[in-house]
């Protein structure tokens, strides 16, 4: 009884002690909004439909996915005296390929490792940093992020465990937070937002980890769901006779989502790219398998799928169709098209046509070779493939292009002026896939092959940057790369310039947009595999890139490595922020 309230006394002096000092004690003073932040002005619908010049509000500018700015302050009569304003390392590593947002001054910078860092986009100052690094047992096959969305006085980043965060603008503190998926069934994230009609919108990756590919949309102010579309459909759901019947393989069927949609605003429509079926060989799902390797137009109200083309039934290559098309009118046979163009993996160039649903085929035609088509039909664009040249369980087939394709993930740009698109590509490489059989498992690999790659007899370069004209179909001007591949996103502008990395001697470079010739160049710290962006503050262009190589162009250049030992050396990783001036 004494031992009990002697206790209590010096617990309650001890309380007392500890009250009164943390009385005494100052809190730590918040620190104060800068200016900049301080006056930070709103997304709103309007300007996402009609961005100022000045800025760059999305991570291709744009609803239609151009990658193209109005801005002529830098041409190729003042290029040559572009020089960096400043740099920025971000204290990440891996693969740095997001867009530098600008909004009225204010630059926003998503790196790996859920991290998001808000600058000052004249000078580099830093006004606040988001980090939410992934637990170790985070599973997550592409460690990257490739950009942040913009709306009303927030961020939204899609984090690498499955998750959605709304970041406050002004501060970087998170305002809510959704679990978009289950990241232990394999499920991870790292595309960008798109900000469509009130709601965010987002896709989940893992197709190589046997998950059922999805979009799914929540409400911008709460974070409410709003809406999940499969894009591979249960029993009964269009689509599913695609599907082998009486099995549960829709349930891992793939066809996961890695890269943004473009929006048509005025049907509410968006478009995005599906990757591959899972497993990766055809023959262990037999049928179309929609909606895999194909483009799908979703009505952003409901989530419903109005239509869709599909380049690859039964795909088998590891051709993800991840690239959304850009959508631009051209002209073909004496009429417009409402047109949607879509750069492949398969190595084809995709003339399609919009509606209010459907999607129609116009034309296609290789832009690097191919020798897995033998034609396409020519109302519906479906392929006759060469059964030769088709991977299976147990069969062993050479294809070209190789498994990352004639085109990857970075996207094009296409410039009104001069009516062309810009094309980061890959030319002679080809791959041999043998197929195994495989069980799923929650959580691990649920790809079924084993992969080689190869050096197109006689190959004196890989990378390009092709221009093409998008009335008369046909290429323009080449550029190539005699020692490296290009994994570099395209910015075209009205300065008459189109800017792009993507090579392993680590240089962002500027090229003539109507004739393509090399007109500066400038080393940065690793290869550039970012989305470039370009901008204006106080009437002074700025163009801003991520440097920092990792994930697929890092795997591809381990591979060149071991067939030419030497010639295509590693690239030394670790991201960082250029931004570049004239002087």
């Amino acid at each position: 009884m004494l031992r009990r309230r002697i206790w209590s006394i010096a617990t309650l002096t001890l309380a007392a002690a500890t009250s009164a000092h943390s009385q005494q004690t100052p809190q730590a003073p918040v620190p104060p909004v800068p200016p900049l932040l301080r006056d930070y002005r709103p997304v709103t619908v309007d300007r996402l439909k009609q961005p100022e010049a000045a800025d760059w509000l999305m991570i291709r500018r744009t609803y239609d996915g151009w990658g193209f700015s109005p801005l002529a302050g830098i041409t190729p009569a003042n290029v040559s005296r572009l020089e960096p304003v400043w740099s920025f390392a971000t204290g990440a590593n891996n693969g740095h390929e997001a867009a530098p947002l600008v909004n009225n001054g204010v630059m926003f910078v998503s790196t790996p490792g859920n991290q998001v860092i808000a600058l000052d986009a004249a000078t580099g100052q830093v006004l606040w940093r988001y980090r939410n690094p992934p637990s170790p047992d985070v599973i997550l096959l592409h460690p990257t992020n490739r950009g942040v969305a913009l709306f009303g006085d927030k961020v939204f980043l899609a984090q690498a465990d499955a998750s959605l965060v709304a970041l406050d603008a002004r501060t970087g503190k998170p305002v809510w937070t959704v679990r978009v998926e289950e990241n232990r069934n394999g499920y991870y994230m790292s595309l960008a937002p798109l900000v469509a009609d009130g709601k965010v919108l987002v896709g989940a990756s893992g197709g190589e980890l046997g998950v059922r590919g999805f979009i799914a949309a929540f409400d911008a102010n709460t974070g409410a769901p709003a809406w999940k579309t499969f894009t591979v459909p249960a029993p009964g759901e269009p689509g599913s006779e695609t599907w082998p019947a009486g099995g549960d393989q829709w349930k891992t069927g793939g066809a996961p989502i890695w890269v943004t949609g473009n929006y048509d605003a005025d049907a509410n429509i968006a478009y995005w790219g599906v990757g591959n079926g899972g497993p990766w060989m055809g023959d262990q799902r037999p049928g179309d398998n929609l909606y895999s390797a194909s483009t799908i137009a979703v009505d952003v109200k409901t989530g419903a799928i109005k239509g869709h083309h599909q380049y690859v039934p039964n795909e088998s290559w590891d051709w993800d169709e991840v690239s959304p098309p850009i959508l631009v009118d051209y002209r073909r046979n004496g009429r417009t098209v409402k047109g949607l163009i879509d750069v492949a993996r398969n190595g084809y160039l995709w003339f399609l046509e919009r509606s209010n649903g459907p999607i129609g085929f116009v034309e296609g035609k290789p832009f690097v070779k191919q020798n897995v088509f033998r034609s396409l039909d020519p109302r519906t664009g479906r392929p006759d493939v060469d059964p030769d040249r088709k991977p299976g369980t147990g069969k062993r087939a050479e294809f070209c292009p190789s498994f990352w394709g004639g085109k990857n993930w970075p996207p094009i740009a296409f410039s009104p002026d001069t009516r062309m698109i810009y094309i980061p590509a890959n030319e002679n490489l080809c791959s041999a896939i043998t197929g195994r059989d495989i069980r799923y498992s929650a959580g691990t690999s649920f790809v079924g092959a084993t992969t080689q790659l190869m050096l197109a007899p006689g190959a004196d370069h890989i990378g390009e940057v092709q221009a093409w004209n998008v009335d008369t179909g046909q290429r323009v001007w080449t550029h190539t790369y005699p020692t490296s591949p290009n994994w570099g996103p395209m910015l075209a502008t009205a300065g008459g310039l189109v800017f792009s990395g993507g090579t392993n001697d680590r240089r962002f470079h500027a090229f003539d947009a109507t004739s393509g010739r090399l007109l500066w160049d400038y080393p940065v710290s690793s290869g550039v595999i970012g989305q470039p962006s370009t901008f204006s503050v106080n009437g002074r262009q700025y163009v801003a890139v991520q440097a920092g190589w990792g994930v697929d162009s890092r795997a591809m250049q381990g591979r060149l490595n071991a067939l030419r030992p030497g010639e295509f050396p590693e690239v030394p990783e670790g991201g960082s922020i250029w931004v570049f001036a004239v002087k």
